[in-house]
């Protein structure tokens, strides 16, 4: 592989893997932070806002997750994506939808205007199971979960998993609403019937998906959309990069206890840009391990619809952007990146 793009501008082709995770991407322990003294707690607020100043991500420990549960929604995810494509098409979804997303379904680099082939995975996607009071937003946001009848088991195990990573989320967002020196619920009471969406992302080697086109990747460059991003990944030598301008495209540090953590693009912009969208990409299957297979589980954090989102002011923020419709942005950001 080449090695690491520096232009920011630029199409960003596949870097050689960093040799040493990035130190400007802390790990938080919220075992201290929920129950630690003021100057512990400032303390660690103070470490957020400087790390989503700098790259927009966080490694998240103490979050009392059982790791049993990530591991048995694997073992049943995989289970479906090994299914012929026939059956798994029974199944298949529009990006922003609610099903199977198949091979060649998005191009996540579209979002940022990098134009890229489409990426190499497959998603099952699930979202709120619990629909709203208004027609107009049922139609447009809750579409009924679509649970595969081959891998009965899933159904309980994402259910279990969504109310675990919304109890996190809540407690993640008023950690962010007090590292800018605002109140604890600032960001959470936006957040009573959110549309979060949650993605299991399979990413096969290329006896599934074939030799990477040039430019090619798991996921292409990109910021994501929402609010806040909780990721629970696998290492791989195909695994995620982050950008930072002082080191480019490095490994992201990986811990297997850990949930890696990102803002999104509506949160920066909430920020006033103080805080940066982290800026990401999952390479492709690497040449020297082609049959490497990876998975991600990945919860979006969103707000409830109709949110209007104001950049908080000066000093905190640096950029006063137009006040946005949460779900408006969002909607345009899904369609960017939708390939078919």
């Amino acid at each position: 592989m080449s090695s690491p793009q520096a232009d920011h501008t630029s199409p960003d082709s596949p870097a050689t893997p960093a040799t040493a995770p990035s130190a400007r991407i802390p790990t938080i322990d919220l075992g201290p932070w929920l129950d630690g003294t003021p100057g512990t707690r400032a303390a660690i607020a103070r470490t957020v806002d400087d790390a989503l100043r700098t790259a927009g991500f966080l490694l998240i420990t103490g979050h009392g997750v059982d790791p049993g549960l990530r591991d048995r929604i694997r073992r049943a995810a995989r289970t479906f994506f090994v299914l012929p494509a026939d059956v798994k098409q029974a199944y298949g979804a529009k990006v922003g939808g609610r099903g199977w997303l198949g091979p060649g379904a998005e191009a996540n680099g579209y979002a940022e205007g990098t134009a890229t082939p489409p990426d190499l995975k497959e998603s099952l996607t699930f979202a709120t199971h619990e629909p709203f009071d208004d027609p107009v937003l049922d139609a447009e946001w809750y579409a009924p979960n679509v649970w595969p009848a081959e891998v009965p088991e899933l159904q309980g195990l994402c259910e279990e998993y969504l109310t675990r990573m919304a109890e996190l989320e809540n407690r993640l967002l008023s950690l962010l609403g007090e590292a800018l020196g605002l109140e604890p619920d600032f960001f959470s009471r936006h957040m009573e019937h959110p549309t979060y969406g949650f993605n299991i992302n399979w990413y096969p080697g290329t006896e599934v998906v074939g030799e990477p086109q040039p430019g090619q990747f798991r996921i292409g460059p990109h910021t994501d959309f929402g609010t806040v991003t909780i990721l629970d990944r696998q290492a791989g030598k195909g695994g995620l990069q982050v950008w930072t301008d002082a080191g480019g495209w490095e490994d992201a540090p990986f811990d297997p206890a850990a949930f890696t953590v990102n803002i999104g693009d509506l949160l920066a912009r909430w920020t006033g840009d103080r805080w940066r969208s982290g800026r990401h990409r999952v390479l492709p299957p690497p040449a020297d391990a082609p049959a490497e297979e990876l998975m991600s589980l990945v919860y979006f954090g969103e707000c409830t619809p109709g949110t209007l989102v104001e950049s908080v002011p000066a000093p905190v923020g640096r950029v006063a952007y137009e006040p946005v419709d949460s779900h408006v942005y969002l909607r345009a950001k899904l369609d960017s990146i939708t390939v078919r």
